[in-house]
C-alpha cells in the first residue's frame, strides 16, 4: 500500500470511530436540557455514558450463553433472527435511554465483534450486507431534494465547492505536517475532500432531534450527495496532479547513485526489506563485502545516509544487474517476497551468469521446487525454516543437548533440500518429454 493509502485508509478509520461520539453529542443536544445548557449537557452526558456502560455490561453477560444456546440448535436461520434480534433490541434499548438507535446498533456491532461468535456472525449476516448497504444509499437518494439545484444553483455550487476545497486544505495541510510528501498530501485532500456517508446518518439523525431544520437538512444532504458523485473524478484529477508533482519534485542523489567499479568479489542482495537488512548485517558481521538493491526510493535514501552500499532499481532489468557487477559477482542473494519478480530475477541472472551462485528465498515448498526447477542453487522455503526454528528452540527448551539438536536440525534440513532438488528434476525432465511429445505428434 502507498503512502497514499495508508493515510487515507487512517483518516476514513478515524472517522467512522468518530461516529459514536457524533451520535452521542446528537442525542445529548436534543435531550430537554433544562434551564442551564451547561448543565443539561452534563447531566445527559453522565446519563447517555451510563446508558452505554449498562448496553456493555448486559450484552456481554447475556450474549454469549444466549448465542450458545442459538449454536446449539444448528438452525441457521436461528441464527440469522437471534443476530438481527440483537441489533435491533440494542438500537431499541439505546433509543429508549434516549440516545441514537444507530449508536445502540453500532455498540451491538462491537461487542458481537469480541465474541467467539464473531466468524459465524460475519458469515451469516454477508449476504445480507450489500443488500442493506444498497438500501441505505436508496433510502438516502430518495431523502434528496433534486429540486434544491434548480431552487438555488448557485448556492448549491458555491457550497460544493467550499466543502471540497475547505476539506482538501485541511487535509493536506496535515498531511505535510505529518512527513507527507506533496504529491501525496493533494492527492488526500482530493480524495478525501467530499463528503461522507456518515453525514447522511449524522444529518438525519439531527433532524429527528429537532436540531436542524428540514430545509436546511435537505440542502445539506443535497451537496454532500454532489460532493461523493465527484470523487471519481476527484480521483482521476488528483493522480493527474500528483504525477505532475513527482515529475517537477527534483530526484534525490541517493537514487540516481550507480555501483563503482566491477562487482569481482561482492556479493548481489536483491531486496533491501527485512529479510534484506538481516543479510546484510551477517555478511558486514563476516567482512564479506556486498552490494544491496531495492525499488523503495524511501528505504535506499534512509540506508544510503546510514552509509550501507544499497541501490535503487529493478532487479528484473538485465542492463540494471549487469551494472551492479552481476557479470563479476560471486553471488546473487534473493530476499524479495514477490514470487513472480523473484521467478524472473532468477530466470535473467541465470541467464546471464549460468555458473553464479543464486541463493533465494521461497514461499513455501512448492514454490522451492519451482525455483530448484528454473536455475537456483539454494532456496529457502519460509514455512519449513520456521517449522525447524521452532523444532530447534522446542528440543533446547526441553533439556535436549544443544549440540545433538543443532546436527539434527542441519541433518532435517539437507534432506529437506535433496527432496525438493530431486522433485524439481522430475518435474523438469516430465515437462522435457512432454515437450518432446508434443512436438513428434506435430510433426
Amino acid at each position: 500500500m502507498s503512502a497514499t493509502g495508508r493515510a487515507s485508509f487512517a483518516v476514513l478509520l478515524l472517522q467512522d470511530l468518530a461516529v459514536v461520539p457524533m451520535l452521542l453529542l446528537v442525542s445529548i443536544l436534543g435531550a430537554d436540557n433544562g434551564p442551564s445548557i451547561a448543565t443539561g449537557v452534563m447531566i445527559a452526558l453522565a446519563q447517555a455514558a451510563l446508558a452505554v456502560a449498562l448496553i456493555v455490561i448486559i450484552g456481554r453477560l447475556l450474549l454469549r450463553p444466549f448465542f450458545r444456546l442459538v449454536a446449539a440448535t444448528e438452525t441457521p436461520e436461528l441464527f440469522v433472527a437471534a443476530t438481527l434480534f440483537v441489533i435491533v433490541g440494542t438500537g431499541v434499548a439505546a433509543a429508549v435511554a434516549g440516545l441514537s438507535m444507530a449508536l445502540g446498533a453500532f455498540v451491538a456491532g462491537l461487542i458481537l465483534a469480541e465474541s467467539e461468535f464473531r466468524k459465524s456472525i460475519e458469515v451469516t449476516i454477508d449476504p445480507f450486507k450489500a443488500l442493506l448497504l444498497g438500501m441505505f444509499f436508496f433510502t438516502v437518494g430518495m431523502g434528496v431534494d433534486v429540486r434544491e439545484i434548480a431552487r438555488e444553483p448557485l448556492s448549491v455550487l458555491a457550497a460544493v465547492v467550499g466543502l471540497i476545497g475547505l476539506k482538501a486544505l485541511i487535509l493536506v495541510g496535515l498531511a505535510r505536517l505529518f512527513g507527507l510528501t506533496w504529491p501525496s498530501s493533494v492527492e488526500i485532500g482530493l480524495l478525501l475532500g467530499p463528503g461522507g456517508e456518515f453525514a447522511f446518518v449524522g444529518i438525519g439523525s439531527a433532524t429527528l432531534a429537532g436540531l436542524i431544520s428540514a430545509n436546511v437538512a435537505s440542502f445539506v444532504l443535497t451537496v454532500t450527495s454532489l460532493t461523493m458523485v465527484l470523487i471519481p473524478l476527484l480521483a482521476h484529477l488528483a493522480r493527474r496532479l500528483s504525477g505532475r508533482l513527482e515529475a517537477k519534485r527534483p530526484i534525490p542523489p541517493e537514487l540516481t547513485a550507480v555501483p563503482a567499479g566491477s562487482g569481482e568479489g561482492r556479493a548481489i542482495v536483491i531486496g533491501h526489506g527485512r529479510v534484506g537488512q538481516i543479510v546484510c548485517s551477517m555478511l558486514e558481521r563476516h567482512n564479506y563485502p556486498f552490494i544491496s538493491t531495492d525499488r523503495d526510493p524511501a528505504a535506499v535514501s534512509e540506508w544510503r545516509r546510514k552509509g550501507r552500499e544499497v541501490y535503487y532499481g529493478d532487479a528484473a532489468k538485465p542492463a540494471f544487474l549487469k551494472s551492479c557487477g552481476l557479470l563479476e559477482a560471486p553471488a546473487v542473494i534473493v530476499t524479495i517476497h514477490d514470487q513472480d519478480a523473484i521467478d524472473e530475477i532468477v530466470r535473467v541472472a541465470r541467464s546471464l551468469r549460468p555458473d553464479i551462485l543464486i541463493v533465494s528465498r521461497a514461499r513455501d515448498a512448492t514454490h522451492a521446487r519451482h525455483l530448484y526447477a528454473i536455475g537456483v542453487t539454494d532456496a529457502v522455503p519460509e514455512t519449513i525454516e520456521a517449522s525447524l526454528q521452532l523444532s530447534e528452540a522446542a528440543l533446547v527448551g526441553l533439556g535436549v543437548p544443544t549440540g545433538p539438536v543443532i546436527a539434527s536440525i542441519h541433518e532435517k534440513r539437507d534432506e529437506f533440500r535433496h527432496d525438493l532438488q530431486e522433485a524439481a528434476g522430475l518435474a523438469g525432465q516430465a515437462a522435457t518429454h512432454a515437450i518432446r511429445a508434443k512436438t513428434l505428434r506435430g510433426s
